[in-house]
C-alpha cells in the first residue's frame, strides 16, 4: 500500500518543486502516466505481490524505460517522461525491497 501512495506522492512533490507555476496541470500529466500499468491486466495472475514489474509486464521493458527518459528531454513530452521515469523508479525500488532485485 505504501508503494502506491508514492505513485501519488512523488509526482505531487515533483510537480510542486519543479514546475510551481503549472503545478496541477504537470501533477495532473503525471498522473495520466500511470496508464502505463494497464500492461498489468494482460498478466496471468493480474496481480502477483512477489513479482517484479520491471521487465515483467510490456511496457516495463528496459528499453521503453530508455525511451521514457528520452522523453524527459523534450519540453513538449518532459511532463510524461518525467512522470513515467518516476513510475519505473519507484517499481524498481519495490522490486528491490520486495525481491532483493531491480529488474525481473
Amino acid at each position: 500500500m505504501f508503494h502506491l501512495a508514492l505513485h501519488f506522492v512523488i509526482p505531487a512533490i515533483v510537480a510542486g518543486l519543479f514546475f510551481r507555476q503549472r503545478w496541477q496541470m504537470a501533477y495532473l500529466l503525471m498522473m495520466v502516466t500511470m496508464l502505463v500499468d494497464l500492461d498489468h491486466l494482460i498478466a496471468n495472475p493480474m496481480y502477483d505481490a512477489g513479482r517484479c514489474s520491471i521487465g515483467f509486464h510490456p511496457l516495463h521493458q528496459p528499453w521503453f524505460i530508455g525511451l521514457y527518459a528520452v522523453l524527459c528531454l523534450a519540453p513538449k513530452t518532459r511532463l510524461i517522461g518525467v512522470g513515467l521515469m518516476i513510475h519505473m523508479v519507484l517499481d524498481s525500488i519495490d522490486c528491490q525491497v520486495t525481491n532483493g532485485i531491480w529488474i525481473n
